[in-house]
Parts: structure tokens; C-alpha cells; sequence
């Protein structure tokens, strides 16, 4: 733990993580705060497939946090993939390519869920059973499932990036069953006790959008007291990977830093970010994060703005 960030309070460090640049951000913090690390990921990515309880996001958090996460970004490293080379000699279309580590959790979460355990269970066993000495918190257990609207017909979000390559223009974006859906026990705790709230370097609509759009969450966000500091997932004016310039587009906002400010209005109390927003408190820093020592510099300078913000404002229960 980076004995610089004392003055960030004893409670929960929270990260809202969805996709690659949420989860080398929360790697970034588990170098800078150790154990206080609580990461909420995603879960409108999940899907059921070859017999299996696939959850994208949190799973690539768990793999990134152990130091396992393979160099494409996603399964694990040195992973085998023989259960897909198998299923393409039946003639099974195998679009969606797990390696048989990573499909073993899968199955595995599959045979817990139907026997009754909860998703923040699971996960959490899948965290231990790899190491991983942080919280990793399914942002409900019940399911949500994001959908995208794009050249005329709805794709399940898996199917959208991989089989349509997460092309646009986005049309639509719609988070099936959230309204069904509650925070966790675990979700509500860390976010009243938290020490710092930072919205990761996600794409905002697909990946912290569900996270949002699940009943009481983001309230519970403006309800705490710490600090609440998004961090941009723009490297010099332009998305990393992903659809998040179409994504944007869709919402109504630039691509840039009032663009990511304005999605998160009425919710954060700061930005992150290599060029300065209009309408919120900004820190301008480097936020590229391929290297772990970057990863831990954005870390420690994001907490150490969030800081420099003192306790907050109380926010409006509604934005």
C-alpha cells in the first residue's frame, strides 16, 4: 500500500469497473491501497453459453487483479483452448471463444446458480480460489442484460462486440430486467462506507451504464459521503478500443471531456482526464494505462484528487 494516500480515510476504495479500462484501473489501486480495494463490476455482459454462466466483466476484473489475464485482454494466460476445438468438429458455431480454465468457472457458476448460491458468492470463490486478495461484487445477483440496437436489430452485448465487432452507429441501448434488479447487500455497504468512489475508465453507456441502471444504486452513490471522481476512458481525444465514440454519439455527448462529464452529471464531484472539462472539477493527467507503473500513477493521482475534494456536497436523489 502507497503510504502517500493517507489522507483519503480507512474505509472501502470503490471502483465501478466494466471491460479492460475498468479493470487495469482497479489493478492500478490494488497496488496503491491493498485490501480497502472493492471493485462493483458490471454484469449486463453476462450470458449463458455451451452450458455455461459467463460473466464477462467481473471475471476479467478477478483474472486482471491475479495477474492472470492473458495479453489479448481477456481469458486467462497459457489457458488451453481444446472444449472449443472439440465443439467446431461437431459442427457448433463457436463465435464466442473460451479457453477451458476460463469455461470450467463458467460451468461451475453455472451449477451454483441453479442450486440456489448468489452470483456475489460465486465470484467471490472464484477471487479466492485465483488469489485475488481484493472484493470483486457482481453489481446485483439478480441478472441484467444489456442490449444494442445497431443496423437494425437488436444484439445481445456479447454478440455485439464480437460478432458485429462493436460497430455503429448505436441506435438504441436498452438494460433488460434492471428494473427487477436490487444492489447487493455488499454494493450498499461499500458505498456507505467508502472512503473514495471512482468511476473507472469504462465506456460510460455499456459498461457503467447498467451498472447505474440497476434501482438504488446510483442513489446510494450520491447518498455517501466520499468523494465520487470519474476517470475518462479517452487517451488524447479518442476511445482506446471499443464502441465508446458511437456510444457517446448515441447519448447525445461529445467525445471528449464535457462529453464523459455530462454523462455522469449530477453524479460525480471531479474528472480525470488529459484535457480539462467545462462544468467539472478536473485533474489533467496522463490516463493512458498499458504499463502497471501507469496504471498505479493514474491510481494514486485519481485518489490523491479525490482527496484534494474533502467530503461532498450532498447530491439530489434523482438526476
Amino acid at each position: 500500500m502507497c503510504a502517500g494516500i493517507q489522507t483519503i480515510g480507512g474505509g472501502p476504495i470503490v471502483v465501478l469497473a466494466g471491460g479492460t479500462g475498468g479493470a487495469k484501473l482497479a489493478r492500478g489501486m490494488l497496488d496503491v491501497v491493498g485490501s480497502r480495494l472493492v471493485v462493483i463490476a458490471n454484469t449486463g455482459d453476462d450470458i449463458e453459453i455451451y452450458g455455461a454462466y459467463v460473466s464477462p466483466d467481473a471475471d476479467l476484473v478477478t483474472y486482471t487483479l491475479a495477474d492472470r489475464i492473458d495479453d489479448r485482454g481477456w481469458g486467462l494466460r497459457d489457458d488451453t483452448f481444446a472444449v472449443m476445438a472439440g465443439m467446431r468438429e461437431l459442427g457448433v458455431d463457436v463465435w464466442m471463444h473460451l479457453g477451458d480454465r476460463d469455461l470450467a468457472f463458467g460451468l461451475e457458476r453455472s451449477r451454483a446458480l441453479a442450486a440456489g448460491e448468489r452470483a456475489t458468492a460465486v465470484q467471490s470463490r472464484i477471487a479466492s480460489a485465483l488469489g485475488v486478495g481484493a472484493a470483486v461484487l457482481p453489481m446485483s445477483d439478480a441478472p441484467v442484460r444489456t442490449r444494442v440496437l445497431a443496423g437494425g436489430r437488436w444484439w445481445p452485448l456479447q454478440e455485439f462486440m464480437i460478432v458485429r465487432r462493436g460497430e455503429g452507429p448505436v441506435q438504441e441501448v436498452d438494460f433488460r430486467h434492471a428494473a427487477a434488479a436490487a444492489p447487493t447487500p455488499e454494493v450498499l455497504a461499500a458505498l456507505a462506507d467508502a472512503s473514495a468512489i471512482v468511476i473507472g475508465p469504462s465506456n460510460p453507456v455499456i459498461s457503467i451504464g447498467p451498472i447505474l441502471a440497476v434501482p438504488g444504486l446510483a442513489d446510494a452513490i450520491r447518498a455517501s459521503a466520499a468523494p465520487v471522481v470519474a476517470v475518462s476512458p479517452l487517451v488524447r481525444g479518442a476511445a482506446v478500443k471499443g464502441p465508446t465514440a458511437a456510444c457517446l454519439r448515441y447519448a447525445g455527448h461529445g467525445v471528449d471531456s464535457d462529453g464523459i462529464a455530462a454523462t455522469y452529471a449530477g453524479l460525480i464531484d471531479g474528472l480525470v482526464a488529459d484535457a480539462r472539462a467545462t462544468d467539472a472539477p478536473t485533474l489533467e493527467t496522463d490516463v493512458e494505462l498499458n504499463a502497471p507503473e501507469s496504471r498505479t500513477r493514474v491510481a494514486e493521482a485519481t485518489l490523491r484528487f479525490a482527496a484534494s475534494l474533502g467530503p461532498t456536497r450532498r447530491r439530489p436523489t434523482s438526476v
